[in-house]
């Protein structure tokens, strides 16, 4: 649709006129490039967001395994926010089992 309504506009401007719409129109398309991709860059920037964890399976472990459905790693390399909520069921018969946040 954007491009027939250009076609058309160039089409009445005729060449020369249409050639400098063109260029304030691909200019603008720039700027506003440019502005969405600073826009989405913030919240990485900024250590946004955190980690969420939501809605996660059943897991089990046996044999000395780990059953994890939640959230798990080391306190210093976890973000200032981690969420976890509705996490599924963790069973370990003789290892670890985590459906919430672990951090060692």
């Amino acid at each position: 649709m954007t491009v027939a309504v250009l076609a058309a506009v160039f089409f009445v401007l005729g060449l020369e006129q249409a050639d400098k719409a063109a260029s304030v129109v691909s200019a603008l398309a720039g700027v506003a490039a440019l502005g969405v991709a600073v826009w989405a860059a913030l919240p990485a920037a900024s250590g946004g967001g955190g980690i969420r964890v939501s809605g996660t399976g059943r897991a089990v472990a046996r044999g000395g395994g780990r059953a994890n459905t939640g959230v798990s790693g080391r306190a210093d390399a976890m973000p200032d926010r981690v969420r976890v909520k509705r996490t599924g069921d963790a069973e370990a018969e003789t290892g670890d089992a985590n459906s919430g946040v672990d951090l060692t």
